[in-house]
């Protein structure tokens, strides 16, 4: 993950690559990266292990073990393979490079991931693998566990996995490494919160939901924003404001209002939007890509065209 993944990513693209333009490969948002060596005394490497080892201990029933010297013992034993890199890899560097699996080297390629990520598989150790599996007895013993992600239970490893992995992959990269407190915040996505202010505004949400459930001559003015701070204590209310409405010809809109079409390629999206709307679409996206604007290049405009 941290080494022969990025060992064989710069075996592909070497720190002074040049691209079909002659410029440098490793430029922009591509970062040079750097391999990490395995080290039974770095801290980092260490809680990795121990939270990796303690997750799947939990997936196949087994008692966690927490005592860090003992693991980091268990760890300094293991010897690591040298890398050696594989040849007739590709890596996806363009986005219209379509999916590829060598079914001679048996490499199975990422094209969606935007870090280059190679996933290696040796069919050979795979069919070795799948047979030992078919021979190995099956007992109520070896039974597995999913483990559900759950961010407030310190003693489940599942917040140190995740900061000792983005950590690593952050020092591939020389990218600043985060605590656990703010991994913990990142990864759970929390919004500091009381309870009792939770439960406040979740009970006034309860009211304007019963407003909308029985919305029998209803205007926006029947309706409320609430604002409140339990430590002042302060409670206010005010009417909301009505989305703005702006206008194309004769149709007035708001932000609320939406196109429904059905499955058509862009071309047939931009005919549709000037002969149905009198429109002329200058940019379209989807999620963060842009699919089409006005200043591309006609080359680029004609291959986007039948994306549907």
């Amino acid at each position: 993950m941290f080494n022969n993944n990025i060992q064989q990513l710069l075996y592909n693209f070497p720190a002074d690559a040049l691209t079909s333009t002659g410029l440098p490969f490793w430029s922009g948002p591509k970062r040079d990266p750097t391999p990490l060596t395995y080290d039974s005394q770095n801290d980092l490497h260490l809680s990795f292990i121990i939270a990796a080892a303690n997750l799947h201990a939990f997936n196949y029933g087994m008692k966690p073990e927490t005592d860090a010297a003992s693991i980091r013992k268990m760890a300094s034993e293991v010897k690591v393979k040298p890398f050696s890199p594989r040849t007739g890899v590709k890596i996806q560097v363009q986005e219209n490079e379509a999916a590829a699996v060598t079914q001679s080297t048996g490499m199975l390629i990422d094209l969606e991931s935007s870090s280059l990520l190679i996933l290696s598989i040796d069919s050979n150790e795979l069919d070795s693998v799948i047979e030992a599996l078919k021979q190995t007895p099956h007992s109520s013993d070896s039974a597995q566990f999913p483990a559900e992600f759950e961010k407030d239970v310190d003693s489940n490893f599942h917040i140190d996995f995740i900061t000792a992995a983005s950590n690593l992959r952050a020092t591939n990269y020389n990218v600043k490494t985060a605590d656990r407190f703010k991994t913990k915040h990142i990864a759970g996505k929390i919004i500091p919160a009381i309870a009792t202010t939770t439960s406040l505004v979740t009970g006034l949400v309860c009211l304007e939901l019963y407003k909308l459930i029985d919305a029998r001559n209803k205007t926006i003015e029947d309706y409320k924003n609430g604002f409140v701070n339990l430590a002042l204590p302060f409670f206010g209310f005010s009417d909301p404001i009505a989305a703005p409405k702006l206008k194309y010809h004769e149709t007035e809109w708001t932000l609320w209002d939406r196109f429904e079409l059905s499955d058509i390629t862009l071309e047939e999206f931009l005919q549709y939007m000037q002969k149905e709307h009198g429109l002329e679409v200058t940019m379209a996206s989807s999620g963060v890509s842009m699919c089409y604007s006005f200043f591309l290049q006609k080359k680029k405009k004609e291959e986007r065209m039948p994306l549907t």
